[in-house]
């Protein structure tokens, strides 16, 4: 069966760029792009011409209405995220959209409360979690291999947040717009994987932001420290500040018995008698994993593999280390 597919504000970078979920679409045999949006049609027209040329459109309400697209990928600006999810859940529209959802967590709360009552299907693309090194560690911990757990630490240092703009995102470098700097935008990343890998709740125990990099009025480095309910720490550090394209990260679970971390492309399982040595790189871009899965979620009528209510306790988590973060400077 062939999945009709429109998306919704392509001037957000991942329509072609980073997590290019449109490119990975348009060469998946089963997908057909039936439309595209963004407010600003130039930019629509642009990234048509990138992906065959589908027909595009300023109101995503006349191309929801006129395609009837089986499946939307919604995008667009942190700030119209409420908004556009309520509308395709109204409709009754399954849809992946983007992380954060909003600007907040009471944002994505309300988009959560009606997804659940409706069952909606609502997936969201956290692509860290069909990283190699997630899925060793979720075998390991299950096998009990590290004994108890101490802590897990996660980095991801992207590129200068220059890209934002030079990929028609502007709104990135807004607080107003955006909700945040990398905290808000990456962040999610590294504390759902937290909250993945332990299964239980967390709070945050300690947060800090830098805006001393860039000089933006959107921090471009964070550190947020966890605690889960049962003592596990976590250090998650995201940020803005990697000096050209690629990304600077680690990924990292340590316990009594073992402690599994990445490093030179390698995933590396350490015990007091001895080493595993694996790849760490995925097949295909995690992105490509994320979409894919949530599509064959859809199209066998199961629930999405990583719903909005992920998305929500990590954005939960994202507010609290915001106000810890401004109480202490």
């Amino acid at each position: 069966m062939t999945i009709r597919v429109a998306a919704i504000e392509v001037s957000h970078w991942h329509s072609l760029w980073d997590s290019a979920y449109l490119r990975h679409l348009r060469g998946m045999p089963d997908v057909e792009l039936v439309g595209l949006h963004d407010p600003d049609p130039a930019i629509a027209a642009h990234r048509a011409a990138e992906l065959g040329n589908p027909p595009t459109f300023t109101d995503y309400r006349q191309m929801i209405a006129q395609t009837r697209p089986d499946f939307v990928i919604a995008l667009g600006r942190h700030d119209r995220m409420p908004e556009t999810a309520h509308y395709l859940l109204d409709e009754g529209v399954p849809f992946l959209m983007e992380k954060p959802m909003g600007v907040s967590a009471k944002d994505v709360e309300s988009i959560a409360e009606k997804a659940a009552a409706k069952r909606a299907f609502v997936a969201v693309p956290l692509g860290q979690r069909y990283l190699p090194f997630t899925v060793r560690a979720r075998e390991l911990l299950a096998q009990q291999r590290f004994g108890p757990v101490s802590h897990i630490y996660v980095r991801l240092n992207r590129p200068t947040s220059a890209r934002y703009p030079a990929w028609g995102a502007t709104w990135m470098l807004d607080p107003k717009h955006a909700g945040g700097g990398c905290l808000r935008n990456l962040g999610p990343h590294g504390l759902d994987l937290f909250l993945h890998l332990t299964g239980e709740a967390a709070d945050v125990t300690g947060a800090q932001l830098s805006h001393r990099a860039l000089g933006q009025a959107v921090e471009d480095y964070a550190s947020v420290l966890l605690r889960s309910a049962s003592g596990v720490l976590g250090t998650i550090e995201v940020g803005n500040t990697f000096p050209r394209p690629g990304y600077d990260s680690q990924w990292k679970v340590s316990g009594r018995d073992a402690i599994l971390v990445t490093g030179d492309e390698k995933l590396r399982f350490v015990t007091a008698t001895g080493e595993e040595v694996t790849a760490a790189e995925p097949d295909k871009p995690v992105a490509w994993y994320a979409v894919r899965d949530a599509l064959d979620h859809f199209q066998r009528g199961a629930p999405a593999p990583i719903g909005v209510e992920a998305c929500l306790r990590a954005v939960r988590l994202i507010d609290r280390a915001y106000e810890i973060a401004r109480r202490v400077g």
